[in-house]
């Protein structure tokens, strides 16, 4: 039994147009000369096989493919999903053609780097950061923009677009402060990951410059179940936190289960819960839960806009690091403030919000 082709070929076209593969190939090559008819022969038997171009050629002969290599990890987070889709949907809009790149790590680009070698793609761009000075010298080799989130790193073919991580951290602590914290502890994501150890810098900080002892420390990975686990180790003691900031939204949901379902404690009564990245979970009723949000909108479109200028003009990415600033978004998970005619002399209370609007870093144009 002969099988049929999977897809037809240029020869077969033009075997059924009556031309010659050349012709074919002029038809469909931008500004080459082929007579109407000749065309017109060529495009209806092109429709009658349903022949599309292969792309193959013509990636050899340039050496440029159109392609943008999106590498993603950590899809549990929805975080990460969202970003994935404003990220395709703005890459195939400009013309570009995206390559999805699972790794297994939720926080390091480092592991995709022998997958990527692999493919000629005209630029990366991917939500994890680049951690080691190998993984730096390695892909800077392959002389294509690179456009990495929340990493420390920058140079001539690598741009970072990162959050404001060490203001969202202070920020986490004023409002824990101002709303009667005593006791503090901080929810890390995995060890090494440079947004986690940054949002920690800042909450940690701040707390010392209020007087406050440093936070108490347990490890979540980003995940669910580590906010969970997390939860249970402090809280169940007689010595438990009463104010409590998570590296991300995900480890804040487990947390606030940990409390509520296993050892009975009410939020935001007995305990204040305060995450990261405002996930549509994080507005859900059952937490209303009170967290600093990146601006992932501003993120994407300003690499998608480095992305796009490199390619036109055959460049690095510009060795740019755009940092945006967080937006706090205050729900039930942390107790209320206090109102304006509590403030001394009855001079309005201005809130945490307010003081981080007026601290917020400008943003590029």
């Amino acid at each position: 039994m002969i099988r049929k082709k999977r897809y037809a070929s240029s020869t077969d076209v033009a075997r059924l147009a009556g031309v010659s593969q050349s012709a074919v190939s002029r038809t469909y090559k931008p500004g080459a000369s082929v007579s109407n008819e000749t065309r017109q022969k060529v495009l209806a038997a092109a429709a009658e096989l349903g022949y599309r171009p292969s792309m193959i050629p013509q990636i050899m002969l340039t050496h440029r493919s159109n392609l943008v290599a999106l590498v993603v990890g950590g899809m549990y987070n929805p975080f990460y999903a969202k970003t994935l889709e404003r990220f395709t949907s703005g890459l195939q809009a400009a013309g570009h053609q995206v390559l999805l790149v699972h790794v297994d790590s939720g926080h390091t680009l480092d592991g995709a780097i022998p997958r990527l070698v692999s493919y000629r793609v005209d630029a990366i761009v991917s939500a994890l950061a680049i951690l080691s000075p190998a993984a730096v010298d390695e892909l800077s080799r392959l002389n294509i923009p690179i456009i990495s989130f929340n990493t420390p790193v920058h140079n001539d073919w690598i741009s970072s677009v990162c959050c404001d991580n060490v203001a969202a951290g202070r920020m986490a602590a004023d409002l824990l402060v101002e709303r009667q914290g005593r006791s503090f502890a901080y929810v890390r994501g995995p060890l090494g990951s440079p947004a986690s150890e940054e949002r920690l810098q800042g909450f940690a900080e701040r707390l010392g410059a209020k007087g406050f002892a440093a936070p108490r420390l347990s490890q979540g990975d980003f995940r669910y179940e580590g906010g969970l686990a997390a939860g249970l180790e402090l809280l169940a003691g007689p010595e438990r936190p009463d104010a409590i900031f998570c590296g991300n939204d995900l480890m804040a949901l487990g947390l606030i289960d940990a409390a509520r379902e296993r050892l009975r404690l009410r939020v935001p009564e007995d305990v204040m819960v305060v995450g990261f990245d405002d996930i549509p979970q994080a507005s859900w009723e059952a937490y209303r839960l009170t967290t600093i949000a990146q601006d992932e909108a501003v993120m994407t479109d300003h690499a998608l806009r480095i992305v796009t200028r490199a390619m036109e003009l055959h460049s690095g990415a510009g060795n740019e690091r755009l940092v945006v600033p967080g937006k706090l978004i205050e729900r039930g998970s942390v107790r209320p403030g206090a109102r304006a005619s509590d403030a001394p002399d009855g001079a309005p209370r201005r809130s945490v919000r307010e003081e981080a609007r007026e601290a917020a870093v400008k943003i590029p144009t």
